[in-house]
């Protein structure tokens, strides 16, 4: 006999960025100032990423569009990257996003697309804590996920391919 059950997630929504600490604002910034460095040609929808590491360093990255659709990067995915190759061994805090079609003075409402979520949940996992994300939210809010099982709950991970067919 099936079940149904429910699946909930925990976001923390705050009104507007003046109510986040001083340290997740500066981060926040941060992603925002990446925008300014995507190349976005085709969409005209630029992506900024902050990663706040451990040891308190700060990796940017910025979407990348190729003519070639699926050879573009979106920018958490350049931030994590880099970040892991820079400091293979540091553990991910935060990470921060934002977004803004090219012609807007206004951020908008964002949250990381599916590959990005499974890439941030392997390092997650690979690390063995939690990835705090900061998003862009709806009317000039902000939300945070204490952890990116929040969004993405039935994840693919080492676990799946643990499994004996």
């Amino acid at each position: 006999m099936s079940k149904i059950h429910q699946i909930q997630i925990e976001i923390t929504v705050f009104e507007n960025e003046n109510e986040l600490s001083k340290q997740d604002l500066f981060l926040l910034n941060e992603a925002r100032e990446a925008t300014k460095r995507a190349y976005a040609p085709y969409s005209k929808f630029s992506v900024g990423a902050a990663i706040q590491l451990q040891n308190g360093e700060i990796i940017l990255g910025s979407n990348q569009e190729n003519a070639a659709y699926p050879s573009g990067l979106c920018a958490e995915r350049t931030a994590i990257f880099s970040a892991s190759t820079q400091f293979p061994n540091e553990i991910i805090e935060t990470i921060a996003i934002a977004a803004k079609p090219k012609e807007s003075i206004d951020f908008i409402a964002i949250s990381p697309c599916g590959s990005c979520r499974q890439v941030m949940s392997e390092y997650e996992n690979k690390q063995n804590k939690p990835i705090r994300m900061i998003m862009e939210g709806e009317n000039k809010s902000i939300y945070i996920v204490s952890s990116i099982a929040n969004l993405l709950p039935l994840k693919f991970s080492k676990k799946s391919l643990d499994k004996k067919v």
